[in-house]
């Protein structure tokens, strides 16, 4: 084959809507990778997930020099969405290890990918605020801080998706006088070319706007909040509480509220910085965590899985940092 691939890792980051993997040598190069679609067990059961999992895994194998061979690993560490219970991560490890890629398995919730992306070492707390919201730590020893996060049922508030729902209903009511007057009244609306909420609360229960466009108005949100509009201020401020709270929370289980240490926050809303929202999470984090550093989350999640699997195989810095430089971080 020309390559060896003797001892090599498998890197796995796999969210809702994509997944990325990558084979890497243990310097930490990057012999092959490939991206699929996402990884959703509760929807299509978990031998389902993954064997289309094991499909773009062939290929990142191939590209790495295995074509005409089964894809084998010294280890596989698996971020993967939808891993949010400690028995869904048993159940897909154990599906894992039955495909026979490597006889050492790690299956972490994908939160974690996007934490170790953010760290020099595997040591710190990170809220991820995307479509939802999560919050996971780590400390070098091995112990972690985790929340369920699987919606309101766990005590959840945020993510674009929640903070959209709580805009429409702050909007509805404004309209019709049962709550204060908003901006959003006008400028969610607007946003499909409505010129009222009745006729978005229409359009979105006849589905002439389909739901899953819901999304599209967290940024609306926000930028009706900069104008100065009140009701839209205080949802992001809210959100900045549930940031805070998560990871003030998460440096407690972990003992290191009296430490140093990062909070790295990503995810689509965290990552786009809306000034409002990042000053009133660093002024609550002064006052609940006055040693966390507050870092941004930029790189692909599936760099921290290549780093987590780097960990377990105790490849060292430079590995890790020729991991970075692929990915140009």
């Amino acid at each position: 084959m020309g390559v060896n691939l003797n001892g090599v890792l498998l890197a796995v980051d796999a969210g809702n809507s994509k997944t990325d993997v990558a084979v890497l040598a243990p310097d930490g190069s990057v012999l092959g990778a490939a991206r699929g679609g996402g990884f959703q067990p509760p929807v299509v059961g978990v031998p389902t997930a993954v064997d289309t999992l094991a499909e773009i895994v062939g290929r990142a194998w191939a590209e790495a020099g295995g074509a005409g061979s089964s894809p084998a690993f010294a280890h596989v560490t698996a971020c993967l969405a939808n891993a949010d219970l400690p028995v869904e991560e048993t159940a897909l490890q154990a599906e894992l290890l039955g495909r026979g890629w490597s006889r050492s398995v790690r299956v972490h919730n994908d939160t974690f990918a996007v934490l170790r992306a953010g760290l020099d070492e595997p040591r710190g707390v990170a809220v991820v605020c995307g479509a939802g919201i999560n919050c996971v730590g780590m400390t070098p020893d091995g112990r972690t801080a985790r929340f369920p996060a699987i919606g309101k049922l766990s005590g959840d508030w945020g993510g674009g998706g929640g903070m959209a729902e709580e805009a429409l209903w702050f909007a509805a009511r404004a309209e019709d006088g049962r709550g204060e007057p908003s901006e959003l009244s006008r400028a969610l609306p607007a946003h499909f070319g409505l010129d009222s909420m009745y006729a978005l609360i229409e359009a979105l229960h006849l589905g002439l706007v389909p739901l899953e466009r819901r999304h599209e108005l967290t940024p609306v949100l926000f930028r009706v909040s900069a104008g100065g509009d009140p009701v839209a201020l205080s949802l992001v401020h809210r959100l900045a509480e549930e940031v805070v709270a998560l990871s003030s929370v998460a440096l407690g289980r972990l003992g290191l509220l009296d430490e140093e240490v990062p909070v790295m926050l990503g995810g689509s809303v965290l990552a786009a910085r809306h000034p409002q929202l990042e000053e009133r999470i660093r002024e609550l984090l002064a006052e609940r965590a006055p040693k966390a550093v507050v870092g941004f989350v930029t790189a692909p999640p599936v760099l921290g899985a290549g780093l987590l699997a780097l960990d377990e195989a105790a490849a060292g810095p430079d590995a890790a940092a020729r991991l970075r430089e692929h990915y140009g971080v």
